[in-house]
């Protein structure tokens, strides 16, 4: 199975030169669940969906691969 969130999201982190560290203090997780996200080792809930797309400014379709 393709890991398009993963991959979606190491692609905003760097386009926004955020760090994993920096990206999970503002959202409120571990560094180490962002890299269990980008690997597509675990999958983020609804609320944290939400916070990542509000803080890349793109919708929660476009993180899941949908549009």
């Amino acid at each position: 199975m393709e890991n398009v969130f993963g991959q979606r999201l190491k692609e905003l982190r760097q386009e926004f030169s955020v760090g994993q560290v920096a990206l999970a203090k503002s959202i409120g997780v571990s560094k180490g669940i962002i890299s269990l996200w980008e690997n597509g080792l675990r999958e983020p809930s609804m609320s944290n969906l939400i916070a990542l797309a509000k803080y890349f400014n793109v919708s929660v379709d476009y993180l899941v691969g949908l549009e």
